[in-house]
């Protein structure tokens, strides 16, 4: 209430200050004030108000910077409503029965004029005016004094902030007010603006085009400005929060006063951003001055399409991008009633006085033009009366363009079915209080409001469409729709506005923004410019944020080992699966390497190669032994588990190509096994050869008859009995955790080794340690049994294999347990064909070389007939 009280007390004083009602009811009330005579008028049933901001009000104390003082397409605007007017009234299907007239006046796009022509519009005050009663045909001949009737809607203003300093005003009364240019989209709250409708697409819909247009472009990086007011604030807020959703950052937002000093307009000029037309004509003045060149400019709706900028700023405005509204492909019959103006009209009319006299730059004779009054119009020739429209350019007459002035008609248009829907409407059925419907001859405003509103909602629901209005939103804001226009330069130098693409809110996100890249002409070269904080991060790389800095700002950052990212710009980078691995580039994932000790490679045909010559060299040496089998040598050393040694040897060389190969289940279950029994048969017989060697040498000493206890069936049963121990180890190693085929990729990530799990260690390691137990005793009985004769001292040789054999298997220990992959598989083949080559070598060589090379030593005397009878004696 206390809201609604100041309004009405701000009204009050309005109307108190303009007007002085007499006592006397014949007098009326009188105009206080200066008198007003710029302004269009015709009389009707009902008498539609307009606002145009045909001047402007000054906006800049910078003397070197001058303001456009009159506006050619406002005139436009004006004669397109006096227009849509003269042609409803002419029509016989839309009110028949009633006829429109329009009350048009300046408001100088400022808010004191604009509030100040709205009550008069409103009021109806008796006023000398230049009587237009001829349905439009043009400006009567006399000016007389009439009543002018009350206006119970205004089409208008162009400025948001005009239009919502009107509503505050003349809202509280329900006036409606409906705009042909005011964007802002805080005039959709249908609480602070109830009587408000457009004609005019939301600024909500223009953030999104924008916001998408940048966005198309990958611009990320861009400054933001506007004027020190609440519309701009407001605009920029939205703009800021939907360009969040889209990575985008403003590098700066800076508000520059309304009252333009030389200090605010030096600031501005490195943050150049779109700004209201008049606005931006003193920023692109100075950087002109600065030789500021190179500029991608996204000019806003508010001059997307204003021509009038070209001539002076043609260099700074070449390549802007701007979404002007969807314009009309023509107005059947506008062009001729434009054209129609003759100088004539200058002496009937303020407004046409002065465009002629600034068109055709001259004087017209009893010219009402009070607006000009600089030397240099006093100094004008007198128009000649020759001068025609047609043969010169003006935005006045240019209808190749026809955006806001469409707007206007069809804002003329939608208070003119509304008033049909009033008309048509049926006693009884009506929306007002008992189902009335209201008198169109005697229409009040708010009921004109109320009308619109259920206009609006058929419109909403897509009953029918007017023009190209056909869908409304929920806040009566007509569903938007954008050409994309690019400022070109002609080869003779003058402006070519060149659509090439459009913005449609009705269509789904991602079909709703088309642009052709191929026609667009850029400020500089023909590469779409770049307007970044940070170069996108490529794929294989991720976006680190730079504390206390914008989104827009960071760094890029590589993958960690095992993760890609295949993204520009991604924020995270995703893990590959165990089976995969970032390639060089971290783009994607490939599968890994496969890695075992194959037969194809270098290394596994080398140990390939040694186990098959060792295991031949093994068989060689057994047939040189069976060839000379009756020899002394031959026959003193244990030809029997000489023979087995020999093809154990042999055996356990042929081991090793288990552990070459792709490893499998069944594979490696036979592998550790096989190595453990075949070693244990290998020192088996050792362990027996030397005990029959020890106790043969016992056995000559007097009273030593211990032959007949370890004779051959003893030697071969400690041969069976020591491996069946190894044997049933690795039996229950097989039963409880067998080996197992493993796909190992802890060691190195981007290979996946595949090797054999002990499944057991405690298993692997006592089949093992049983080896070495046995190697132990084997050294031991060796190291008491190396004094016999040198012919017969196969102890001592036994002793040094079995040194060599300690050395290999415990260097294999550390460098078994360190290595990884294949390399551990290498480390036991090797440490097999080691110690099996070291058995063969130091046991066996000797006897080769005497048996080959030196059969002349194969002989025995003495003592040695002694040893060597007790050694055949055991066999």
């Amino acid at each position: 209430m206390a809201h609604l009280s100041a309004r009405l007390l701000l009204l009050g004083l309005l109307l108190w200050a303009s007007w002085v009602c007499s006592a006397a009811p014949q007098d009326g009330c009188t105009f206080l004030g200066e008198e007003e005579t710029s302004s269009f008028y015709q009389e009707g049933d009902v008498v539609l108000g307009g606002l145009f901001p045909l001047h402007y009000s000054p906006v800049s104390s910078v003397t070197s910077f001058q303001r456009e003082p009159f506006s050619a397409r406002a005139l436009r605007w004006m004669e397109t409503m006096m227009f849509a007017v003269k042609e409803i009234n002419q029509r016989r299907d839309l009110l028949p029965h009633l006829t429109l007239g329009f009350h048009i006046r300046d408001s100088c796009d400022h808010v004191p004029v604009s509030l100040r022509g709205s009550l008069l519009l409103v009021n109806g005050q008796p006023e000398w005016v230049a009587d237009y009663r001829g349905a439009g045909q043009g400006p009567g001949s006399d000016c007389t004094a009439v009543r002018r009737a009350v206006s119970p809607v205004i089409i208008g203003d162009a400025a948001s902030g005009v239009s919502m300093a009107v509503l505050r005003t003349l809202g509280s009364f329900q006036i409606p007010l409906v705009s042909y240019f005011a964007s802002c989209s805080c005039l959709s709250d249908q609480k602070q603006f109830p009587t408000f409708m457009r004609t005019m697409p939301s600024d909500a819909f223009q953030i999104r085009a924008l916001v998408r247009l940048v966005r198309y472009f990958h611009w990320t990086w861009v400054g933001v400005i506007g004027v020190e007011s609440d519309y701009a604030r407001f605009a920029i807020q939205l703009f800021l929060q939907e360009s969040v959703h889209f990575g985008m950052c403003a590098a700066y937002v800076h508000f520059y006063p309304v009252v333009l000093t030389q200090h605010a307009v030096g600031q501005l000029v490195d943050i150049i951003q779109v700004s209201k037309e008049i606005k931006l004509r003193s920023i692109l003045r100075e950087c002109l001055h600065r030789n500021v060149t190179g500029l991608q400019l996204i000019a806003s709706e508010a001059w997307a399409t204003s021509k009038s900028l070209w001539r002076e700023f043609g260099d700074l405005l070449t390549g802007t991008l701007g979404f002007g509204i969807r314009k009309a492909d023509v107005i059947p019959g506008l062009k001729d009633f434009l054209t129609r103006l003759g100088p004539s009209h200058g002496r009937q009319s303020a407004f046409l006085a002065e465009f002629w006299e600034e068109t055709f730059n001259c004087r017209v004779n009893d010219s009402l033009n009070t607006h000009t009054h600089s030397v240099s119009y006093l100094d004008r020739e007198p128009c000649s009366g020759r001068e025609v429209l047609g043969d010169v350019y003006t935005p006045f007459a240019d209808v190749s363009q026809l955006r806001v002035s469409y707007n206007v008609y069809k804002a003329v248009y939608l208070i003119a079915h509304a008033l049909q829907d009033m008309t048509n409407c049926v006693a009884g059925q009506g929306p007002f209080i008992n189902g009335t419907c209201g008198d169109p001859k005697h229409v009040k405003p708010w009921q004109v409001s109320l009308w619109l509103k259920i206009l609006c909602s058929l419109l909403l629901n897509r009953y029918h469409c007017l023009f190209l209005i056909c869908t409304f939103d929920h806040n009566g804001d007509p569903i938007a729709s954008y050409d994309l226009m690019n400022w070109q330069r002609g080869q003779d130098g003058s402006l070519r506005l060149v659509k090439v693409g459009f913005y449609d809110a009705s269509l789904a996100d991602g079909r709703d923004l088309v642009i052709n890249e191929s026609v667009i002409q850029w400020p500089v070269g023909k590469q779409v410019p770049r307007s970044v904080c940070s170069e996108s991060c490529p794929p294989g790389t991720r976006v680190a944020r730079k504390k206390g800095e914008p989104v827009c700002c960071f760094d890029c950052i590589p993958c960690a080992e095992g993760e890609v990212s295949n993204q520009t710009d991604s924020l995270n980078c995703i893990r590959c699966s165990d089976v995969t691995w970032p390639n060089e580039a971290r783009d994607h994932c490939v599968p890994k390497t496969i890695e075992f000790l194959s037969y194809q490679e270098s290394m596994g045909v080398i140990l390939c190669v040694v186990s098959i010559l060792g295991a031949c060299a093994s068989l060689s040496v057994l047939a040189v032994f069976v060839a000379n089998r009756h020899t002394p040598i031959v026959r003193g050393n244990n030809m029997e588990l000489s023979f087995l040694l020999l093809l154990f040897l042999s055996i356990c060389f042929l081991i090793g190509l288990l552990f070459i190969g792709e490893p499998s289940d069944w594979l490696c279950r036979i592998r550790y096994p096989a190595f453990g029994v075949s070693f244990a048969l290998c020192i088996s017989c050792l362990l027996a050869k030397t005990m029959v060697v020890l106790m043969a040498f016992r056995a000559t000493l007097p009273g030593r008859d211990v032959m007949r206890w370890f004779g051959p069936a003893q030697q071969r049963a400690s041969v069976v009995l020591c491996t069946a121990i190894q044997g049933l180890i690795c039996l229950i190693w097989l039963l409880t955790r067998p080996p197992y085929t493993n796909l190992n990729t802890g060691h190195i990530s981007s290979v996946i080794i595949i090797d054999c799990a002990m499944g057991s260690e405690v298993a692997f390691w006592c089949v093992l340690g049983y080896i070495g137990l046995l190697a132990c005793m084997c050294f031991i009985l060796a190291f008491l049994a190396r004094k016999l004769p040198d012919n017969f001292n196969e102890a001592k040789f036994i002793t040094f294999s079995m040194l060599i054999f300690f050395a290999v298997w415990i260097t294999f220990i550390p460098v078994y347990v360190s290595t990884a992959g294949k390399y551990t598989v290498a480390v036991h083949v090797f440490a097999i064909l080691a110690s099996a080559f070291g058995l063969l070598v130091c046991i066996f060589a000797p006897k080769c070389y005497i048996v080959v090379l030196r059969p002349e030593k194969n002989i025995y005397t003495g003592i040695k007939q002694v040893v060597h009878r007790r050694l055949i004696i055991s066999h």
